[in-house]
């Protein structure tokens, strides 16, 4: 037992995010009940690194710290070191980035943490260097010092325990003026640094323009939508979004891209090409959905995502030079890029150019010409696990799409999606988390659960067929459900965590839930519960739930299907035993909302 811990065992591992760390000289192990028992035999404490594959500066950390043999060497004589997933275990992830937030007031990736044992964290970091740097400290005396601590009193340091508070309810008026509050007014987008794209706050703002018009809300969604249509958010050349921009301008981003990023921003653009009447946003949801097919597609699933450094270079992939431009494009196009595109000489990206637009007018043929020559490029690495709840998101998104942009294969598409993931990750009594090398990790999480509920009351909308499941899957919701609330997961290696209220940068598994199950009720001629609206810009899909609990979405009533291209973009169809009369009295078919539900507008 001690021998095989002293090797790195990375190269036994599903993850591709863990196999990247394989060749590093620390003794990295997997999170396991095993590598657990073993550090509790040898007394050692633990120094766990959490991130995921596609992030930048996991891998830089890789690169320096991890690859440095004094560091190695003394993380493997002092501690029990351990490599996690995020990705695949969730629940880890975010007990100990509360652990973080709770001790530094911040949190990112890599997430390193020493523990006296799992429950028991002492200290966390992100990003540390190889050697110290001015006011940096290197990892390797980072460690030194937590060392000293703990052998100064290891037994003082008490259990951490991770708490989630529900956000208060709000007042329908307190809560427009905060969305309003939140907003850069000049350039679109949440605050006034880094732009990560809002999505679920724009699907709560869009809902709410299907119900009423409101001048103010409709600017600040435009302007936004506008900015990440336009700006490098966008990949302009394949479609799909970046995870997001690293100035308040929306020029330069953070070039990975994460299948959760393109299932929201499919849903964001469809529901606003409707809600807007906006033939821009209809060619951005187009391009995501060819970005999907194109490059995430696998095997009947989306892989999880594309990593932002080609070669160790961030960003290489994307980025043109100026002469490179003119010398690959004849004069004739290379003007009507220039016409339409920014083409700043000097670059706007270390001297390189990322493309970023003027306006959204269409330039199919160049653009496919620069597409082409770009592909010849070596590209970045793809993390080919399969996410059950991110995949089911995109079945949401998908099906959404279709219906919102009268596209029936979309819709065709996305029943397929969804039954794949029926059939590998739901033996009737659990679902699985993750796809990875041939193997279905068998540990329930309440996100996936929320997610796949979610989107088997939309497939119950088109085909009875899912209802069966749909109730299947609400009752297994349920189960996450303590007496002290909401729990993400309760794996046999750790504690119950506590489920996130956070709808950034997906939605929250409570928010997930609570729509699901909301739109079960709803399928099952029931009431859904009344919930209450959440603070902006923190629970803003959990506010897309309210809105349908309170009565602002349609629910129509019919024996037949009807064409979605006559329906609101607020509606659920319902078909078979008749509407509860709560529903006939206050969203009878194709009438507004009565007055009855909260309204913001």
């Amino acid at each position: 037992m001690a021998a095989e811990r002293e090797r790195n065992n990375l190269d036994r591992a599903a993850s591709p995010y863990l196999r990247q760390h394989c060749d590093n000289p620390v003794w990295w192990q997997e999170w396991t009940p095993e590598v657990l028992a073993q550090a509790r035999e040898s007394g050692l404490p633990l120094f766990v690194s959490v991130g995921y594959s596609t992030c930048h500066w996991c891998h830089v950390m890789a690169r320096e710290a991890f690859s440095d043999h004094e560091t190695a060497d003394f993380l493997n004589r002092h501690f029990i070191c351990i490599k996690v997933d995020r990705e695949t275990r969730p629940d880890l992830d975010q007990y100990l980035m509360q652990f973080m937030q709770s001790q530094q007031g911040h949190g990112g990736w890599p997430l390193n943490v020493f523990l006296v044992d799992p429950q028991r964290p002492v200290f966390a970091l992100t990003y540390a260097p190889a050697r110290a740097a001015g006011d940096t400290p290197s990892l390797l005396e980072i460690a030194r010092r937590v060392r000293d601590y703990l052998a100064a009193g290891a037994d003082q340091i008490q259990p951490f325990q991770a708490v989630e508070t529900p956000p208060p309810p709000v007042m329908p008026a307190v809560l427009e003026a905060g969305l309003l509050a939140g907003f850069d007014r000049e350039l679109g987008g949440v605050g006034h640094g880094a732009k990560f794209p809002p999505h679920a706050t724009l699907l709560f703002i869009l809902y709410q323009l299907a119900v009423a018009g409101r001048p103010e809300m409709e600017e600040v969604c435009r302007r936004t939508l506008t900015a990440m249509r336009r700006g490098g958010l966008h990949d302009h050349l394949q479609g799909g979004v970046f995870r997001y921009c690293v100035d308040p301008r929306w020029t330069i981003p953070h070039f990975e891209k994460m299948l959760y990023d393109q299932a929201l921003g499919l849903w964001c653009h469809a529901l606003a090409a409707r809600v807007l009447s906006c033939p821009a946003s209809r060619r951005m949801a187009g391009g995501i959905m060819r970005c999907l097919r194109e490059t995430f597609e696998l095997d009947g699933f989306f892989a999880t995502a594309f990593d932002a450094d080609t070669d160790h270079r961030e960003g290489m992939t994307y980025l043109w030079r100026y002469d490179e431009l003119k010398r690959v494009l004849s004069p004739e196009k290379f003007a009507e890029l220039a016409e339409f595109y920014h083409l700043p000489s000097q670059g706007n990206f270390e001297g390189w150019i990322h493309l970023t637009r003027k306006n959204d007018q269409p330039l199919d043929k160049v653009e496919a010409d620069l597409l082409e020559l770009r592909r010849r490029r070596p590209q970045p690495m793809r993390d080919d696990k399969i996410l059950c709840g991110i995949n089911a998101l995109t079945v949401c998104a998908m099906l959404q799409a279709a219906r919102l942009l009268d596209r029936p294969a979309w819709e065709e598409r996305a029943e397929n999606l969804a039954c794949r993931l029926r059939e590998v990750f739901w033996d009737g009594r659990r679902l699985g988390h993750c796809l990875c090398d041939g193997r279905v990790q068998q540990q329930g999480f309440l996100f996936d659960a929320s997610a796949l509920l979610l989107a088997a009351t939309m497939l119950g909308e088109r085909e009875a067929d899912w209802l069966p499941f749909a109730r299947e899957l609400a009752q297994y919701v349920a189960g996450f459900h303590k007496a002290d609330g909401w729990v993400e997961s309760a794996a046999p290696d750790f504690a119950p965590v506590p489920a996130s209220w956070f709808d950034h940068p997906v939605p929250s598994s409570i928010s997930l839930a609570a729509l699901g199950l909301a739109r079960t009720a709803a399928l099952n001629s029931e009431p859904p519960e009344p919930l209450d609206y959440r603070p902006p810009h923190h629970a803003d899909f959990y506010n897309v739930a309210a809105m349908f609990s309170q009565g602002l979405f349609h629910l129509v009533h019919s024996p037949q299907p009807l064409p979605w291209s006559r329906l609101p973009a607020n509606v659920m169809q319902l078909r078979g035993a008749e509407v509860m009369d709560c529903y006939r009295n206050r969203c009878g078919p194709l009438r507004a909302p009565a007055p009855g539900g909260t309204k913001l507008v």
